[in-house]
């Protein structure tokens, strides 16, 4: 096996000096690598991850409180950027930052980490909160990446998208965001085969329920839903929802740790054969692999009783 979920240790880190690379003049020029949505969770652990690896990191936030507290982790190598991925006028910026400092070099890594969940049964959803389900985890995917080719291209560099189990399995109340998961995987595959012919490697790394403050965001969501919707469209699917709420709190407390995710996007960017999925987890191996060839209704069986719903 290639890669296995294990937690990123001193002994499979690659040196500091394995991601340095010559200017021509003789002079060090470390890798450059972006990573968005690093205000917090899986997208901060990499960015401090690739730090420590000697890489000059790019790390998109959205507040300036989250770059603050993002540089006192990390060394001078890192740079914040505030960038929103569905603000043209911010992937522009953060691409001529990263342009000047790259110089000829190119950008050698870009991890599309950035994302947000709406939750809630798609009958009560605002046609807008889907929209921008859509817009953050797919279109600001893709802007981000358009915007940073030229650079990858130069570099030969690699692109690393954060998917999820949800998408390749959609459950109840997460419509809209295993939809833009199971678009992401699409968006994947498509530019894996478009950028082949320089080089490019495209991965997507599909993890289970991680610990990071998304699963809190989810529910908190999923409660302003439920108070903002009318009372008898809520009492339709009241069952369903406290048992997405009940679901959603053991996955909160029960997730894996960040280090396996880090570790799979710290394979896709470095091994010499990166793996085009990086499912991570166990369960999460096993639910793809056993739902893959089952039929529909033993899926929605599975599915409904793994999150307590009949």
């Amino acid at each position: 096996m290639l890669w296995k979920d294990e937690p990123v240790s001193a002994a499979n880190r690659t040196s500091e000096h394995a991601l340095q690379e010559s200017d021509g003049l003789g002079r060090p020029s470390y890798r450059c690598v972006l990573v968005t949505g690093a205000s917090t969770g899986i997208g901060e652990a990499c960015a401090l991850e690739l730090d420590r690896r000697g890489c000059r990191v790019f790390a998109g936030v959205r507040r300036e409180s989250d770059a603050d507290r993002l540089r006192r982790q990390a060394s001078q190598r890192l740079t914040t950027l505030l960038l929103d991925i569905t603000e043209t006028g911010a992937i522009a910026a953060a691409a001529e930052t990263i342009r000047e400092a790259a110089g000829g070099a190119g950008l050698y890594g870009l991890v599309n980490n950035a994302g947000i969940v709406v939750t809630g049964p798609l009958e009560l959803l605002p046609l807008e909160q889907i929209r921008r389900q859509l817009e953050v985890n797919v279109l600001g995917q893709v802007a981000v990446t358009q915007a940073m080719l030229p650079m990858l291209r130069a570099a030969r560099g690699r692109i690393v998208n954060m998917g999820s189990i949800s998408g390749r399995v959609a459950a109840p109340c997460l419509g809209p965001y295993a939809a833009s998961k199971f678009a992401l995987e699409a968006v994947t595959d498509a530019f894996r085969l478009e950028l082949r012919q320089w080089g490019i490697a495209v991965s997507i790394v599909e993890p289970g329920s991680v610990e990071t403050p998304i699963w809190e965001k989810a529910m908190a969501f999923a409660q302003d839903l439920a108070e903002t919707s009318p009372p008898e469209a809520v009492a339709l699917y009241s069952a369903d929802i406290e048992a997405m709420r009940r679901a959603s709190e053991h996955l909160a407390r029960t997730g894996m740790p960040v280090r396996k995710v880090v570790a799979a996007v710290m394979h896709a960017l470095f091994a010499r054969r990166p793996r085009t999925r990086y499912p991570v987890g166990p369960a999460t191996r096993f639910s793809i692999g056993a739902l893959k060839f089952a039929p529909d209704r033993l899926r929605d069986w599975f599915v409904l009783r793994s999150l307590g719903m009949r």
